[in-house]
């Protein structure tokens, strides 16, 4: 079994219950938008932590703009998606920057997301700080129980911290 857990949008701030929960997992994966680079010193997943660059993370210049990660039975694409659509990315367009993708994971929002709709999903965590987290700190958990058994579970954290 592996944990992968998903955030994104933290400018600076990460909630300590979503950091406990990343740190219990394999992976972390940040969608970008972290404003503060030593905000990602508190993550310290088991195996890996991929992040990549958000609107707002121009002045860090260690990460890139897209990220991919290849996992039993798919891989997962990462991107901020603020270049899909300003105020709300397009999944379609998602998708189709993505054709070979498991799971598609952005940010940008702020709004926690889970479109399973069609076999590539299309994820976005929420804000897992205090910028615009519309009244809690959200994240993602992925479970990957076998090559076929991928589940994934919202995250929503009361907003006093």
């Amino acid at each position: 079994m592996i944990e992968v857990g998903i955030l994104s949008d933290t400018h600076g701030v990460i909630h300590p219950e979503i950091i406990k929960l990343m740190n219990a997992c394999d992976f972390v994966i940040h969608a970008g938008d972290i404003v503060d680079e030593t905000s990602l010193e508190m993550l310290n997943p088991k195996q890996r932590m991929i992040a990549v660059k958000g609107n707002n993370d121009i002045h860090i210049t260690s990460l890139g703009e897209v990220e991919l990660l290849d996992l039993p039975g798919g891989n997962i694409a990462i991107e901020h998606g603020h270049l899909h659509g300003h105020i709300q990315p397009s999944h379609d367009s998602l998708r189709e920057a993505y054709p070979n993708a498991k799971v598609i994971v952005y940010g940008h929002t702020h709004k926690q997301v889970i479109d399973k709709d069609q076999s590539t999903w299309v994820v976005n965590p929420g804000s897992a700080g205090k910028t615009r987290n519309y009244g809690a700190a959200k994240c993602l958990k992925l479970t990957i129980k076998s090559e076929r058994d991928w589940v994934i579970e919202p995250k929503i954290f009361d907003d006093i911290f």
